[in-house]
């Protein structure tokens, strides 16, 4: 399996030229955990969830299972997909949308990665909040369920990996590049 998966992840320090970023495990412990990162973006909301929408042009390829990020793609419709188009017709449905208001939120469910095949739920929640021409966009993970190392190990690989994409996202949504 290609790159979510890995263990050795090592955690990004999160610093884009729209505004200074936060990231951390939340909580942690034998029945799941959360991940939360923050970034403020000199844009407004509108802007800020349309380029999360654009999940291809962002997120880290090396990260996919197909190996090409122009694979992905988040459908913001009741039952929406975020998923990756694979080789002879594959596909991997990462998560379904289950909320979307523009400007406002996103809400995923499901496992990104390795957790797709683990005894897990998942629920990834994007709020973008405008104020004074600056969208403070949180992204939330709540993962729950069964790990048999009590999601020491998984909690670190996952943080570690979505605050890279988010580093990544922040400067797209920012205007940047990747």
């Amino acid at each position: 399996m290609r790159g979510f998966g890995r263990s050795a992840i090592a955690v990004v320090a999160l610093a884009v030229a729209a505004g200074a970023a936060q990231a951390k495990v939340a909580a942690s412990g034998p029945t799941g955990f959360v991940v939360e990162h923050q970034v403020e973006l000199k844009t407004d909301a509108k802007a800020a969830y349309d380029a999360f929408v654009k999940v291809g042009s962002w997120w880290n390829a090396s990260h996919s299972f197909s190996g090409d990020a122009k694979n992905l793609r988040i459908e913001t419709k009741p039952g929406g997909c975020w998923c990756e188009k694979l080789p002879n017709g594959g596909f991997v449905k990462h998560m379904e949308v289950v909320h979307a208001n523009p400007g406002k939120m996103l809400v995923f469910s499901g496992g990104l990665g390795p957790l797709q095949f683990m005894g897990v739920a998942g629920s990834l929640t994007v709020s973008f909040a405008n104020a004074n021409g600056v969208t403070a966009v949180k992204l939330r993970y709540d993962v729950g369920g069964r790990d048999d190392k009590n999601f020491e190990e998984i909690s670190k690989a996952v943080d570690g990996v979505l605050a890279e994409q988010f580093a990544r996202y922040a400067k797209v949504a920012a205007g940047g590049k990747p």
